[in-house]
């Protein structure tokens, strides 16, 4: 199995608190992403998904040029360190119900994004590596 930091999206592009949940919606229309990782400096301070906006801005009727992103940023943050290996990603998105992990380095430093589809296209490509493997003995 590969490791996260082979396949993630390497520095993502952040929004900072302060930010609107516009500008966090227009980073994920332009990254076509889910997520929008926040950061101060370059380190992770919280996250919010396309859900978040769903249901904590549109449906509680909150005007998205006045709610800040760290007003409705998902406060418990599930992230992979780039050294661990597709299983855990798999593992952590199962457990918690998530698509997407932030990828960051011990000291805190955001440095990838990595999603579901990367973790099951490279699982997919690993498995028939090994049925290929099997055929070829």
């Amino acid at each position: 199995m590969g490791r996260i930091r082979d396949l993630m999206t390497v520095l993502p592009r952040t929004v900072k608190p302060g930010d609107s949940i516009v500008d966090a919606a227009k980073l994920m229309r332009g990254e076509d992403a889910g997520i929008a990782p926040i950061v101060e400096g370059d380190r992770l301070v919280g996250v919010v998904t396309d859900r978040d906006i769903a249901i904590r801005v549109v449906a509680a009727g909150r005007d998205p040029q006045e709610t800040k992103v760290e007003e409705i940023a998902s406060l418990t943050l599930v992230t992979i360190d780039p050294e661990q290996d597709l299983d855990e990603a798999l593992r952590l998105m199962a457990e918690h119900q998530v698509r997407r992990l932030p990828v960051v380095e011990e000291d805190g430093r955001l440095v990838g994004i990595v999603a579901q589809a990367d973790v099951a296209r490279q699982a997919s490509h690993d498995r028939a590596g090994a049925v290929v493997d099997q055929i070829s003995q």
